[in-house]
């Protein structure tokens, strides 16, 4: 029989209100954002981003995921993996027996038609859809409205016969629940692109330019990031570009415009318009975060910036990639990241290596702060941000 499977939450939104706000609200950030985003205490000045934290897919994926565990108290409740990257929230979940069939000992296989299923924000490939229908279980689905609009794009893409080029982390769940929507239509093909760097080498070889790569090479760097059977010769030459959703908006839009001139410069100008696709695939709210980040650093002076949020979490570090190119910037895990006015433990943006910076805090005079958080970051982790920093700035 087939699965069962929610898609619109449980009916139990408003039972679970009260626990989603005692867990992840704050009734400090509300008071700032009344406050025009802006707090003082004593000679700390935080300037809060006017777009940050939970966005709406991730606000209606915990909300699902606690009806689940609410309408199902006496079965076996399941993720697939993590729901959002973001710690806190993954472990508030396991707290109420929700079991991560990615965690050790964990295993899909001993999975019955009695378990009940999360599909996570990220959503999941096609084969393993397939494989818990074929179960039986039942399935909550709280794949983000972005992330399907990719997958409606790219399965055009290989509908027309076009190959989809991703830009984004091929090992990312998102991006392999997305390139599996490629493959399920006959023919179709993928090749995942990381960034400016990997898309040069490809659209070098479309465009046939000295110094390019050679099929066996191009085919060697992508073997992991690649479809299978997909042949460069053959592939390329029509290409639909898409993106993991929360890439940085400018990289996504820069490689597509590279592989628009590769192709232009392969096929000539007229022909190309026949082989390239692009739509903008970035959804609004990772959009929305980078753009205030930017309003943010334009419109203040900024001692430091703290981005708040999961180490794996691709919208968060992002938002740390746009900061550090204008003001010294700390991506910070969790609050727990504040060691001390003299340590800070942080996840540094060229090296991507997690450090234990000292002598980051201002000892004396004013401090201004500017500081914002990634979409799987909840307001109580902004709030014991704030005043971890209140601490550290108040008279010794």
């Amino acid at each position: 029989m087939p699965s069962l499977i929610f898609k619109k939450g449980l009916d139990l939104k408003r039972e679970v209100a009260g626990a989603l706000a005692a867990n992840y609200h704050s009734a400090l950030i509300a008071e700032i954002k009344a406050n025009d985003y802006r707090h003082v205490a004593g000679r700390l000045t935080v300037h809060l981003a006017r777009e940050f934290g939970f966005c709406y897919g991730v606000d209606r994926a915990v909300d699902y995921a606690y009806q689940a565990r609410l309408k199902f108290p006496a079965r076996r409740v399941f993720l697939t993996g993590e729901i959002i990257h973001n710690p806190h929230v993954n472990d508030r979940l396991r707290a109420q027996g929700v079991r991560f069939l990615s965690d050790a000992g964990e295993s899909w296989a001993a999975l019955t038609a009695d378990d009940v299923v999360i599909l996570p924000a990220f959503g999941v490939t096609v084969d393993e859809l397939v494989r818990l229908d074929a179960v039986g279980c039942t399935l909550v689905d709280t794949t983000c409205g972005s992330v399907l609009n990719v997958w409606k794009n790219v399965k055009r893409y290989a509908q027309d016969g076009f190959t989809s080029v991703i830009h984004g982390k091929h090992w990312h769940e998102e991006t392999r629940a997305t390139a599996s929507q490629a493959v399920q239509v006959p023919g179709g093909h993928y090749l995942v692109v990381l960034d400016h760097a990997e898309a040069g080498l490809v659209c070098d070889f479309i465009a046939g330019r000295p110094g390019a790569p050679t099929r066996a090479a191009l085919l060697d760097r992508f073997r992991d990031a690649a479809s299978p059977g997909f042949d460069p010769d053959v592939h390329l030459a029509r290409v639909g570009c898409a993106n993991q959703t929360t890439m940085l908006s400018s990289e996504s839009f820069s490689i597509g415009e590279m592989f628009r001139a590769a192709i232009h410069a392969r096929d000539g100008e007229a022909v190309a318009r026949e082989r390239f696709r692009a739509f903008d695939t970035i959804c609004s709210a990772t959009q929305d975060r980078q753009d205030a980040v930017e309003r943010m650093l334009a419109d203040h002076r900024l001692d430091l910036m703290i981005v708040i949020g999961g180490y794996n979490s691709s919208n968060t570090c992002n938002l740390a990639r746009i900061c550090a190119a204008k003001v010294p910037t700390y991506h910070i895990a969790d609050p727990d990241g504040l060691v001390g006015p003299d340590t800070i433990r942080h996840r540094d943006v060229a090296t991507k290596a997690e450090l234990g910076t000292s002598n980051w805090w201002p000892a004396a005079g004013p401090v201004a702060v500017g500081l914002t958080s990634g979409a799987s970051t909840p307001d109580n982790l902004v709030e014991a941000v704030v005043r971890t920093l209140e601490r550290f700035a108040a008279p010794a």
